[in-house]
């Protein structure tokens, strides 16, 4: 497990920033098994935070996170459970409410007895310290993955709707390319073209960068 402050992002003139914890394990999904490494990402200021995606190893995830600040939500991108397998621990440990978009709730009750705390819903708008995170319904890779936009850090965490040089993977159930093509070309490249995009996996990306790939994924994926 790595952790780390991304000095490049924020913070606001109140302190919210940008931190990234690494945490290493196994995605699963229709009878495949593979090791992959996740990004956690915890914003917030010193007072509180949310945590966006619970991946593999919630002990790792919590000690991050310094005794002092209130852990006031769990956001999850998508149901994969290699997003939320350690969702439960890092909810018990912080009694942070977990949030997950309720089209994924096929993949979160493979694993959970439960439900989720909350609902994300398009359109929502979450704050922690002095910035909002808009919640954007980006569906494509699964039908409930979200978005989520900090204008005031001047980023957006897609999960695994967009990676650096393209649409995340749509070959498994559950996903549609055309789906995701759509969400990441009308909710997504219409972004101001210095946002930075931060992935559930590997490096980030801008706007920018990705933006004028467009056609090319278009004619990759048929």
């Amino acid at each position: 497990m790595t952790a780390e402050l991304l000095a490049d992002i924020g913070p606001t003139a109140g302190g919210v920033r940008v931190e990234r914890v690494v945490t290493s394990g196994t995605f699963e999904l229709d009878g495949g098994s593979w090791e992959v490494d996740n990004n956690v990402w915890v914003v917030g200021d010193d007072k509180e935070c949310v945590v966006i995606d619970a991946a593999h190893d919630g002990r790792a995830i919590v000690k991050s996170i310094p005794h002092a600040r209130r852990v006031t939500g769990l956001l999850l991108t998508h149901g994969h459970n290699d997003h939320i397998n350690a969702a439960g621990e890092v909810c018990d440990s912080t009694r942070a409410p977990s949030y997950l978009h309720p089209d994924d709730r096929m993949l979160w009750d493979e694993l959970y007895p439960v439900t989720p705390d909350r609902e994300l819903a398009d359109g929502d708008v979450l704050h922690v310290g002095d910035a909002d995170l808009h919640v954007i319904h980006t569906p494509g890779h699964t039908p409930g993955a979200c978005s989520f936009y900090v204008p005031q850090l001047g980023v957006v965490f897609t999960g695994d709707t967009l990676f650096q040089g393209g649409p995340g993977a749509t070959g498994r159930s559950f996903s549609d390319f055309p789906t995701i093509v759509a969400s990441i070309r009308d909710r997504l490249l219409t972004l101001p073209d210095e946002t930075v995009v931060l992935t559930g996996h590997g490096d980030s990306t801008v706007i920018a960068a990705e933006a004028p790939h467009l056609q090319e994924w278009l004619d990759r994926g048929h």
